[in-house]
């Protein structure tokens, strides 16, 4: 098999090929910084969050359902309020983590800064309901940890 010659034909072809980070590199309008690899990260905050929001969205519908499936009566929790009151609670918090989740995945900042006030509630109301289901709460306190570090202190990564 023969070789094509080395010559200014096959230099020109290389050289004139360009890729689309090439070209865009040299624009000034809509150029951002190249993404550092801690944005896994902030998506992983992003699908925990979700992932909360779902964990919240059904136990609030077992509150408001079936109130007789948690182990305490709602009188020994640490807050005071029927089963009714924490199942609307737990669904308004899992509707708004899903709805911050999906800003993240989007790149927008208000998403971020919502998302760790929903995992500080979230872990909030955790604790106040830790009697009704404890290794359950305990979860829950565990995943809005790691939502809250991965958004507080990577989050700035994330570019639209």
């Amino acid at each position: 098999m023969a070789r094509p010659p080395p010559g200014p034909a096959h230099d020109v072809l290389m050289s004139t090929q360009s890729s689309y980070a090439t070209e865009r590199a040299g624009r000034d309008t809509g150029f951002a910084p190249p993404m550092s690899g801690w944005v896994g990260v902030v998506v992983f905050g992003g699908i925990i969050l979700m992932v909360l929001g779902l964990f919240h969205l059904i136990e609030g519908i077992v509150a408001l359902v079936d109130n007789h499936f948690y182990r305490v009566r709602a009188d020994a929790l640490a807050l005071n309020m029927s089963y009714q009151a924490w199942g609307w609670l737990h669904v308004g918090i899992g509707v708004a983590a899903i709805a911050a989740a999906t800003g993240i995945f989007l790149g927008m900042l208000w998403a971020r800064l919502v998302g760790v006030v929903i995992a500080m509630l979230s872990a909030f109301s955790s604790m106040l309901f830790i009697e009704s289901l404890p290794f359950w709460a305990a979860i829950l306190i565990a995943l809005d940890v790691l939502v809250i570090y991965a958004l507080l202190v990577h989050g700035r990564e994330v570019r639209k």
